[in-house]
C-alpha cells in the first residue's frame, strides 16, 4: 500500500479546469481528494473532513482564500491545519500580512510552478518526502 493512501487533500479553487487537473493528479498520487469552488464551502468541508493539507486559492466568490484562512485559524483543529496558498496573485502587502499572521506552509504563484513541483511541495508539507536530502 502506498504511504499516502490515507492522506486527505482539500483543493479550494473557483477555476474548474485547474481544480480538475489538480484533483485528478492527486488521485493518481493516492490522495483522498475533496474539492470546493469557494472559501465558504471550503471552510465547511475543511472543518468536517479535517484534510491533511489544503490547497487554497485567494480570489474566489462567496469567501476569498484569505478570509477562509483567517476563519480556519480561529478553529481548534484549523489553527494547526497545513495550508498551501496557490494563487495567480503576486504577494502584496495585504497578502504578506496574512502569510505572516496565519502561516501557510507555502505561498505558490500558479504561473511559476509546474504540476509536478506542486505535488512535491504538498508531499513535503505533509511529511511524505524530505526535499532536504
Amino acid at each position: 500500500m502506498d504511504s499516502n493512501q490515507n492522506k486527505k487533500i482539500l483543493i479550494v479553487d473557483d477555476e474548474d479546469s485547474f481544480l480538475n487537473v489538480l484533483a485528478e493528479r492527486f488521485k493518481l498520487e493516492n490522495f483522498e481528494v475533496f474539492t470546493e469552488k469557494n472559501g465558504k464551502a471550503g471552510l465547511k468541508t475543511a472543518l468536517k473532513k479535517h484534510p491533511d493539507i489544503i490547497l487554497l486559492d485567494i480570489l474566489m466568490p462567496k469567501m476569498g482564500g484569505l478570509d477562509m484562512l483567517k476563519e480556519l485559524r480561529a478553529d481548534v483543529w484549523g489553527e494547526k491545519a497545513v495550508i498551501v496558498l496557490l494563487t495567480n496573485l503576486n504577494a502584496d502587502d495585504e497578502i504578506m500580512k496574512a502569510v505572516v499572521k496565519y502561516e501557510p506552509a507555502f505561498y505558490l504563484v500558479k504561473t511559476s510552478w509546474k504540476l509536478d513541483d506542486v505535488v512535491k511541495k504538498v508531499k513535503q508539507a505533509v511529511g511524505l518526502i524530505d526535499l532536504q536530502s
